[in-house]
C-alpha cells in the first residue's frame, strides 16, 4: 500500500475541526520529538482558539489531511502549550532553517518538511531543501496548490541533524556521534558554511572528542579558525592548540591578537611551547615556516621489525610516517625507507638495507615555489627540512604543501562548503 505523504504547509494554518466537521480553531505547529529514531514521531499540535495557543497530543487527533486536522470526540482540553524537554516546534525551530545532511555532508534548508503515517503513528520523514517548494509558503493557497508537491530533492530525515542551540528550551545538542562520522575535513566544511553560532554549535559537539575538534580546526581557514578561537579564554585556545599539529598550532597563534600570543602560548605545555617557539622563528612562507617537527629517524643499524615498532608506537602524524628516515653515526640523514619497503623487507633486515640513499631535501629558508619544484621533480610526499649544518629539522608533507600552493577560500569556489539553498 502507498504511503501517502503530507507536506507541513499543507497542514499548518488550517482548521482544526471536531469528529462533526465543526471547527474549533487553528493549527500553528507541529510538534516533534527527537530521540533515536532514524523518523521522530508528532508529540502532538500547537493549535489557535480564540486568543490563547493550546496544546493538543498526538492521540487526541483522529485524522491529519490537507487542508484540515481532524480531533477524536468533540471536545477539546484547553491546555496551554508549554515545551517540554527534547521537542520540537516543526515550524518555529526548523522551517525554512538550515540543517545539516549526513549523506554529503552539506548544509541544506528546510523549505518542506515531510510526515507520514507509519506503522500507525505519524512521523517526520523527509526534507525538501528546493527553492521551488518554498513559494507555497508566500503564495496564496489557491495558487500555492499548483506548485508540484515533490522535487526529486528530498533527502531522507536519517540522514538529517537539525540545529538546535537557539531552542535553549529543548536541551538538545548535535550528537557527536553522528558528527564523528564524518571527515575532520568535511566538518570543517560545515562549519565554514554555517552562520557563527551554528558554528558554534558544531564546533561544541565535535569538542566532545578533543583530537577530533582539534583535526577540525587543522582543517578551518585562518579567517574562521580566529573566529571562534577569539571567543575562547587564553587557558581555552590552549588547551586547543596543544592537541593541534605544532606546524598548524605556530600558524594559529601568528594570527592571534599581539597581546594574546604570549599568554596563550606561556599556557601550553613545555615540550609543545619549545616545538611551537622553534617554528616561529621561521618565515611562515618558508620551509621551516611550513615544515611539521614530528618525524621518525633511526640509526641505519636498527633491524626493521624495531622500525616498524617504532612506527606503531610513534605520536609523529601518519603522512609523516609515510617515510622512516635513516641516519648515520655523526647524526646525519643518509637515507629514506618507505612503510611500504619496510613491511615488505625482512624483519632482521637493517634499516641501511632498505633505505634510499641520499635523499633529496629541502632547506629551512627555501620559499614554496623552490619546495614545490623539489618535491615534484623527486615524487617526494615527505620531504626533510635541513638546517645551515646539514641536520634534518622536520619534515613537509604533501598534503601541506597542497594547502599552501591552493588559494584562499578554495573550498567555497569549488563549491565544497556551501551550503544548498
Amino acid at each position: 500500500m502507498a504511503i501517502e505523504i503530507l507536506h507541513l504547509s499543507s497542514v499548518v494554518k488550517n482548521a482544526l475541526v471536531d469528529h462533526s466537521g465543526e471547527r474549533l480553531g487553528r493549527v500553528e505547529d507541529l510538534i516533534v520529538r527527537l530521540g533515536d529514531s532514524p523518523h521522530p514521531p508528532l508529540a502532538g499540535l500547537v493549535v489557535r482558539i480564540g486568543q490563547r495557543s493550546l496544546f493538543v497530543p498526538i492521540d487526541r487527533i483522529a485524522d491529519i489531511r490537507p487542508g484540515r486536522v481532524e480531533l477524536v470526540g468533540d471536545t477539546l482540553n484547553l491546555q496551554r502549550f508549554d515545551r517540554r524537554p527534547g521537542e520540537l516546534l516543526l515550524v518555529k525551530d526548523l522551517l525554512a532553517r538550515h540543517l545539516i545532511n549526513l549523506q554529503g555532508a552539506r548544509l541544506i534548508r528546510a523549505n518542506e518538511i515531510e510526515i507520514a503515517r507509519l506503522d500507525g503513528r505519524w512521523e517526520v520523514v523527509g526534507v525538501d531543501p528546493s527553492p521551488r517548494v518554498a513559494l507555497r509558503r508566500l503564495l496564496p493557497r489557491w495558487l500555492a496548490r499548483r506548485i508540484p508537491t515533490r522535487t526529486g530533492t528530498v533527502v531522507d530525515w536519517a540522514s538529517i541533524e537539525p540545529f538546535v542551540a537557539h531552542v535553549p528550551t529543548a536541551r538538545l545538542r548535535i550528537p557527536y556521534r553522528k558528527l564523528a562520522r564524518l571527515h575532520p575535513a568535511q566538518i570543517a566544511d560545515l562549519v565554514e558554511a554555517a552562520s557563527h553560532d551554528e558554528g558554534e554549535e558544531i564546533i561544541e559537539a565535535v569538542g566532545q572528542d578533543r583530537e577530533l575538534e582539534a583535526d577540525v580546526f587543522e582543517e578551518l581557514d585562518s579567517e574562521h579558525q580566529l573566529e571562534f578561537i577569539r571567543s575562547r579564554s587564553d587557558a581555552e585556545a590552549a588547551r586547543l592548540l596543544t592537541t593541534m599539529a605544532p606546524d598548524d598550532a605556530a600558524d594559529l597563534i601568528t594570527e592571534l591578537d599581539q597581546e594574546r600570543r604570549l599568554p596563550v602560548l606561556q599556557s601550553l605545555p613545555a615540550a609543545q611551547q619549545r616545538k611551537i617557539r622553534a617554528l616561529l622563528s621561521y618565515n611562515s612562507e618558508s620551509a621551516g615556516g611550513l615544515m611539521s617537527p614530528d618525524f621518525l629517524v633511526a640509526p641505519e643499524a636498527t633491524p626493521v621489525s624495531e622500525v616498524l615498532e617504532a612506527i606503531r608506537t610513534s605520536q609523529a602524524p601518519p603522512e609523516a610516517l609515510a617515510v622512516v628516515f635513516s641516519c648515520d653515526e655523526v647524526g646525519h640523514v643518509s637515507g629514506t625507507a618507505s612503510v611500504v619497503s619496510l613491511v615488505r623487507a625482512s624483519p632482521s633486515a637493517t634499516l641501511v638495507s632498505v633505505v634510499r640513499p641520499d635523499p633529496p631535501h629541502v632547506h629551512a629558508d627555501w620559499d614554496i615555489h623552490a619546495i614545490a619544484r623539489k618535491m615534484s621533480d623527486f615524487n617526494l610526499t615527505v620531504a626533510p627540512v635541513m638546517d645551515d649544518h646539514h641536520l634534518m629539522i622536520g619534515v613537509i608533507t604533501v598534503d601541506d604543501l597542497l594547502e599552501q600552493l591552493l588559494p584562499t577560500g578554495w573550498r567555497r569556489d569549488y563549491g565544497m562548503a556551501t551550503a544548498d539553498e
